[in-house]
């Protein structure tokens, strides 16, 4: 069977995993989601990338679970098998080594939208929109909103989940949703851009600094601390901190050896 989530090579660093299957606005169904986590592992796994970035294809981004599918499913078992196998997607992401760039056009709803806010980075077009509209139907938007609530402010999530209305691209970067917005052709060159721009970094410096990042958020202040304190020491023994430092020191462009 042939897989909905292809890999494009941008690059030898940069890699872009595109959701394909435009005619159900890339809905993650469970083969969908099930493909999307292998790809995510496997790129993960490549010591080559260094960033990974998700779009989709056709009209829009993604709709979110696929409601036929999920109207099918009838049985508890089937239900939290879906809902699980899609926290478990947007828990690789955030766990996972490489930053993630989501790259939005059209639409982002439901699952769609917690797919954008699980990514580390996240720019779209200025005529994007983002939704959590499953209080419409009838089943309130609860794993999409853990992601988007670590995101932004309680009053804008509150309001996007008991209304179920769209927010544009604009209000979504100016509650933090995503970063920025720009025109459909400046979208692509301004992603590349950032994408190049962290590729160009020690990629251990960033797996350390992405992991212990997360890792702090949930932790009291002085816990965080002591832990942010323990990995700064973990990045300072590394290799590439030393290189780092010393071209900073000698005015040359460092030379990073990943270790």
């Amino acid at each position: 069977m042939t897989s909905n989530i292809k890999i494009i090579k941008i690059n030898s660093e940069i890699s872009s995993i595109i959701l394909n299957e435009p005619k159900t606005y890339n809905s993650l169904s469970f083969k969908n989601l099930i493909d999307l986590l292998k790809v995510l592992k496997k790129l993960d796994a490549d010591n080559k990338v260094k960033v990974i970035i998700i779009e989709g294809a056709g009209k829009g981004f993604s709709a979110g679970h696929n409601l036929k599918e999920v109207r099918g499913l009838k049985k508890r078992d089937r239900y939290q098998k879906l809902f699980n196998l899609c926290s478990k997607v947007m828990l690789q992401i955030v766990e996972g080594r490489k930053p993630v760039i989501a790259k939005v056009h059209g639409a982002a709803f439901a699952a769609g939208c917690q797919l954008v806010a699980s990514c580390d980075l996240a720019y779209s077009t200025k005529d994007a929109l983002f939704a959590t509209p499953g209080v419409n139907i009838g089943l309130f938007c609860s794993t999409p909103m853990v992601a988007v609530s670590r995101k932004i402010n309680r009053k804008p999530m509150m309001k996007m989940l008991l209304t179920g209305e769209p927010i544009k691209a604009n209000y979504a970067k100016e509650i933090g949703l995503i970063n920025d917005c720009f025109s459909k052709q400046k979208l692509k060159r301004e992603v590349l851009s950032i994408a190049k721009k962290i590729a160009s970094k020690s990629n251990l410096t960033i797996k350390i600094g992405k992991q212990t990042f997360y890792k702090q958020l949930e932790m009291p202040l002085r816990k965080a601390y002591a832990h942010t304190s323990k990995m700064m020491t973990v990045n300072m023994m590394a290799m590439d901190a030393k290189e780092g430092i010393s071209a900073f020191l000698e005015k040359r462009k460092p030379v990073w050896k990943n270790k």
